[in-house]
């Protein structure tokens, strides 16, 4: 009975089961207001709701849809895990990259204006879209090493200018379509722009949207844990963002970090973009509002607990959720029921102390009661 305290106790101070715990928390607080709406708006088919949201993918009979929708939900979650990627990048040095939206937008536009416009080879649009992305976030970051403007002021108002830009620029007949106010297909227009598949398609059941993306996201994720953990740039990023009269009394260059890290935050989103564009799954359409891309890569890297490859578990199970609600049925029930769950489980992140503090609190009862129960063994004997 001890050693099996002692066990809870020592497992509850791990910072890692404290997060994990935390974040699953977060999801059953989304999940069960989720199903109370559903409850309240159709009681008796919420159940069936509910479920068909959760299996997203596991909805079909057909193995072959299963794995087909399988693919669509991890090519959908790869622009997702990038933005969250990206806004954890930045908040590790201490700055919040709220502009992550305006930046993947610059992605998207030079992107598909690199494929569809100058027939560009994949990997070009991918490093022009990286570039261009990196230098729209440097602006905030210059902005915020030599005027001392709030990057999130300085974000928010680059994202509607980043939106209005693309706007014009795709308006364009060699990129698209006016009348349907979209852009043209890469495949028809310039198939050597579209991203690899390498054959990973063929696991989907064929999913021709199924590429390089996928592998290139993890391997993101690794680079960005290391380069933050192991490298002599990670600390001084994140000493810069502890403490930034510190870091610069150490012989660190504030300012140059400052706007390092919101060109790397700001490349990783356009990266997102890019990788997502360039697959044809979806134009771009001309828009009035920025794409929630961006927004959601925020709460996607705090339910990762701003961690690399916590942010790739987070932004797949928001997107499984997201794409699971496509599969209700909207005789009772409109499917954008399962965008306001992910917008439960995103807004129950700000609860995340809460439940991390519960936790230490249940561990630190469990000892104490140990405690006494040993303290009292050893008096009677």
């Amino acid at each position: 009975m001890n050693s099996s305290k002692f066990s809870f106790n020592k497992i509850a101070s791990s910072p890692s089961f404290r997060s994990i715990i935390s974040a699953v928390m977060c999801a059953l607080v989304g999940i069960i207001v989720g199903f109370i709406i559903l409850m309240i708006i159709n009681a008796e088919h919420a159940p069936k709701a509910i479920s068909v949201i959760l299996k997203n993918f596991m909805y079909y009979r057909n193995n072959g849809k299963k794995l087909y929708y399988l693919g669509q939900t991890l090519v959908k979650s790869v622009p997702l895990i990038l933005c969250g990627i990206g806004v954890l990048f930045a908040y590790k040095s201490g700055l919040f990259n709220i502009g992550i939206a305006g930046q993947y937008t610059i992605g998207i536009g030079i992107a598909l204006w690199s494929a569809l416009a100058w027939h560009l080879p994949w990997f070009l649009c991918i490093i022009l879209a990286v570039i261009a992305s990196a230098i729209w976030a440097s602006l905030a970051g210059l902005l915020k090493a030599f005027c001392n403007v709030n990057e999130v002021i300085a974000g928010i108002m680059l994202n509607w200018i980043s939106l209005y830009i693309v706007n014009v620029m795709m308006a364009n007949e060699t990129v698209m379509n006016i009348t349907k106010s979209e852009t043209y297909s890469i495949e028809a227009t310039s198939p050597g722009s579209l991203l690899p598949t390498l054959g990973l398609g063929s696991f989907f059941h064929d999913n021709e949207y199924v590429s390089i993306a996928i592998p290139l996201t993890v391997i993101v994720a690794i680079a960005v844990n290391i380069i933050l953990a192991k490298t002599v740039l990670g600390y001084e990023l994140r000493a810069t963002g502890l403490n930034k009269d510190a870091a610069k009394y150490a012989g660190m260059s504030d300012k140059k970090n400052i706007i390092l890290t919101m060109a790397v935050s700001g490349a990783i989103a356009g990266l997102g973009a890019s990788l997502y564009y360039l697959t044809d799954i979806q134009p771009w359409k001309t828009a009035s509002v920025v794409p929630g891309m961006g927004f959601n890569g925020i709460a996607v890297a705090f339910l990762g607990e701003l961690n690399p490859i916590g942010v790739i578990f987070a932004g797949y199970f928001i997107q499984h959720i997201t794409q699971g609600g496509s599969f209700i049925d909207t005789k009772y029930f409109n499917p954008q029921i399962a965008d306001l769950i992910s917008s439960i489980i995103i807004y129950s992140c700000a609860f995340m102390f809460l439940f991390k503090n519960f936790i230490v609190k249940l561990a630190e009862k469990k000892k104490k009661d140990s405690d006494n129960a040993n303290a009292e063994k050893g008096g009677k004997e």
